[in-house]
Order: C-alpha cells, then structure tokens, then sequence
C-alpha cells in the first residue's frame, strides 16, 4: 500500500522469491529487536500518476467500505473499464472478486459462469493490472502464511 499510494512507484512482482526477511546485524544480539522486510528484483514495476492512485484508493475503499453495487462500479467505470452490457452488477462482483476478503463462492466454477453470463470485460486499465497482480501475489502469500 506505501509503495503504491504513497509512493507511485511499486514492485509488481512479490512473490516469495521476491522478499526476504532481514535481521539489522547491529541488533542481532538484542531480544526485542524486529526483522524488516526487503522486497528485491525490480524489473517489474509500476509507476502511478496522482490522479491514477486517487482512483484506484477510490474502488478500493468503497470495496472495502461494502458500498453499494452502484458506487463500486462507478468508480470502476471512472477509471475507464469497459465491458458489453455495462453491468452494475457484474462491476461490482467482479471488483469484489479482485479487491476484498475471499469467499467461499469465489472457488464455485458455477458462481464464476453465471457473473459471466451476465457480462464481460471488453477493456480492462493497464493502471489497474498491475495493482491486482501485485494484490493478488500478496493475498496468495498471505493464505499461505495462516
């Protein structure tokens, strides 16, 4: 989240083989002290406009904030996704889907094939890719981690 929100600038890629876990050799020897994370391989990375991060903390939040299906596809639409039949519906699942806590129906090949039906994307943001991979790796390891 700093790396994108604060910063613009984000790996794209952490995967396991990406992190390490560093211990500061100066503090080894002391009980109390935190190892810190270090992300490395930066060959993909993303870089994101204020207006872009604005937009994307927008869908993210009202996800998060269990907004309304028309709210979360509006901002899905505002940055600038384009699917056939323009489905609130379908926008908001779909952003669900990407952006919030698992649930048990996102593993129902049933569940996926009738969203589906309903719509699909004809035009996905490039801004936006990149966040859900780097989303996704990071919720995979998190699972991982319980």
């Amino acid at each position: 989240g700093h790396q994108i929100f604060n910063l613009g600038l984000f790996n794209a890629d952490p995967h396991p083989g990406n992190i390490l876990v560093v211990q500061d050799p100066e503090l080894q020897h002391v009980s109390t002290s935190h190892p810190k994370i270090g992300l490395i391989d930066y060959g993909q990375c993303k870089r994101l406009t204020p207006h872009e991060r604005v937009k994307v903390a927008k869908l993210i939040l009202s996800i998060a904030d269990k907004e309304p299906d028309e709210v979360i596809a509006n901002h899905f639409r505002d940055m600038g996704i384009q699917t056939k039949n323009d489905s609130t519906r379908f926008l908001a699942e779909f952003g669900r889907l990407m952006f919030d806590s698992f649930q048990p129906k996102h593993l129902d090949h049933s569940w996926h094939k009738e969203l589906h039906k309903e719509d699909r994307v004809l035009y996905f943001p490039k801004e936006l890719s990149m966040v859900y991979r780097t989303a996704l790796l990071l919720r995979g390891l998190a699972m991982s981690l319980q």
